[in-house]
Order: C-alpha cells, then sequence, then structure tokens
C-alpha cells in the first residue's frame, strides 16, 4: 500500500470535508474521484454503484463504458485485438477520466498491471482495493461463461494465478482496503463511508434544513 496504509476499519485520521467530498492535498477544494481496484468477482461494479449513490456522485463502470465506446462486449475487444489492445483501450480511457473529480470508478481486474496506469490512480484518486478471498472469487465467476481470462482448461487454477500475481500491485496502488468476502454491499459501502470518515459528512448534511 501507499503511505496511508488502512486496513480494513484503520484509516489515517483525516477529517471529512462537506459531505460526499475527500479533498486532494495537491488542489485544495477539489473533490477527488474514488477508484475501486480489485480481481473480477470482487464486486467492484455492485459496490461502486451504491457508492456513488449513498455520496451522490457519479458512477463509471470503466469495463461497462469501454464497451460502449467501442459498440462490442469486452471479450469480441479481447479476440479481435487480444489482451494488449484490450489494456491499450484500457489506459486510454483511464487518462480521459482520471482529471475528472468527484466520480466513482470501477475500474477493470488488470488495470493496475501498467505502471502509467498505478500513476494516473495515484495522483487523481483515493484508490479503494476491494479484497476477496479465492474462494469467495471461484463461488462468483464459476458460472461465468462471458470472461476472456478465465477460458482455460482450469479456470480455478487461473483466477488463483491471476490473484497471486496481482494482490501485491493492489496493496501497493491502494490507500485502503476493504474485505469484501461474503457480506452484503451495503456492509462494504458503510465501512468505507467510515473509514473515509463520510459517515459523519452524510449525516451532518442530510440533517440540514
Amino acid at each position: 500500500m501507499r503511505h496511508h496504509p488502512w486496513m480494513g476499519s484503520e484509516h489515517t485520521g483525516e477529517s471529512a470535508d462537506p459531505a460526499g467530498t475527500v479533498e486532494d492535498e495537491a488542489a485544495p477544494g477539489q473533490v477527488r474521484s474514488l477508484a475501486l481496484v480489485g480481481m473480477m468477482g470482487s464486486g467492484k461494479s455492485t459496490v461502486g454503484k451504491r457508492l456513488a449513490r449513498a455520496l451522490g456522485r457519479p458512477f463509471v463502470d470503466m469495463d461497462a463504458e469501454l464497451e460502449r465506446r467501442c459498440g462490442v462486449p469486452i471479450q469480441t475487444i479481447f479476440e479481435l485485438e487480444g489482451e494488449e489492445g484490450f489494456r491499450r483501450r484500457e489506459s486510454d480511457l483511464l487518462q480521459t477520466l482520471c482529471p475528472a473529480t468527484g466520480l466513482v470508478l470501477a475500474t477493470g481486474g488488470g488495470v493496475v498491471l501498467r505502471e502509467a496506469n498505478r500513476v494516473l490512480l495515484r495522483a487523481h484518486t483515493r484508490v479503494i482495493y476491494l479484497q476477496a478471498a479465492l474462494q469467495d472469487l471461484w463461488l462468483r465467476l464459476r458460472h461465468d461463461r462471458s470472461r476472456p481470462l478465465l477460458r482455460s482448461a482450469d479456470p480455478r487454477a487461473r483466477v488463483a494465478e491471476l490473484l497471486a500475481a496481482r494482490e501485491p500491485i493492489y496493496r501497493e496502488v491502494a490507500d485502503l482496503c476493504v474485505t469484501t468476502g461474503r457480506q452484503a454491499p451495503e456492509r462494504v459501502v458503510n465501512e468505507i463511508l467510515g473509514c473515509l470518515g463520510l459517515h459523519r459528512a452524510l449525516e451532518s448534511s442530510e440533517r440540514r434544513p
């Protein structure tokens, strides 16, 4: 993790800004976007939508946005351009989204593989790693036939391989690590809000006339 080694409900004690905001130290007054990273099946899209709703922020699912812009499913991009072509498009989209403020981003599972992407995420967002154990990931993914990276003779072993390779990178880039496990998405959202110190800010804003 970066120099803010938040784990679970631990955090740095930074004070919250007005409801739903986390100010960027480098640009006072700007609201940093929140970027969710983690393995496929960790719940980034599900948690991201609920987190955005709780904060009153726009939500962007990067995979869905890539499909919208390209007009084809992710698996078709892989088939036509390979993983390298997909990663290039993913990086281009991240460059477009990261400078925007006040978003909740659900990133693709492999977005952290490129150093340039990690630099962008560190510079412009607060990165939240949704951590899930191998068994929980496999329970969510075992019937999913849409994932190009799971098209192998032993997809469970492939998930294990990807998790082992990527987890150190997720931890290195993250400001906050939250375990998703088998708990409800709403509970994960509440934990994130608590770690970011936003519960009190949200409650205060709701009480304002």
